[in-house]
């Protein structure tokens, strides 16, 4: 199984989201056992935070594979599902944190208003660290509530043609081009839109 190291190498650092994505990923490997070599587990996620970073590489759940799904909800919940069974287990986040200084919660503020200075800088990344640490040493029911349940798989992932939008020449998925005033166009160009 890919440790702590190798999911903070892909991710860039380490942060209490990265934390939380490890843990349930471990806890899912524990669970199902190999890591998904094409679309036999799947991870249904209701957020894209640093959780998902480390959910991809313990897991091997990616976009590119097709057994990555994101649900935008902002939610802290993670559903896997082993597809030739259809066995599932759904973990939510439930941990409340570790009590914060008032000292860290202004320095907080201040960095959510922009402020890098060094001071604003230290005191984050000791509170980071030490959010971090907590979840990675916490007993694991104390930071999620896991759910167990059959599911119905969803479509394996779909290799369509790609076709060129008429607008801007580049090329599409056939099933996400649109048809305006007798034009295949991607949905930029189909939107008004262009990069």
């Amino acid at each position: 199984m890919k440790g702590f190291d190798e999911v903070v190498g892909f991710h860039g650092h380490a942060c209490p989201g990265l934390a939380l994505g490890y843990m349930v990923a471990r806890y899912v490997m524990e669970e199902f056992g190999a890591r998904a070599t094409d679309e036999e587990l799947v991870a249904i996620v209701e957020n894209n935070s640093c959780a998902v970073d480390a959910i991809q590489v313990v897991t091997g759940c990616t976009f590119g594979k097709g057994n990555l799904i994101f649900m935008d909800y902002g939610k802290q919940v993670y559903t896997f599902l082993n597809r030739p069974t259809g066995d599932a287990i759904r973990l939510s986040v439930i941990w409340e944190g570790i009590p914060e200084s008032a000292e860290e919660k202004q320095m907080w503020q201040r960095y959510m208003s922009g402020d890098r200075s060094e001071d604003v800088l230290r005191v984050v990344h000791q509170r980071k660290a030490k959010k971090t640490e907590a979840i990675l040493n916490a007993p694991f029911d104390q930071i999620f509530r896991v759910q167990r349940m059959i599911l119905q798989p969803p479509p394996l992932a779909g290799i369509y043609p790609s076709v060129r939008c008429e607008s801007c020449g580049e090329k599409v998925m056939e099933t996400k081009a649109r048809l305006r005033e007798g034009k295949l166009l991607c949905i930029p160009c189909a939107e008004g839109y262009r990069r």
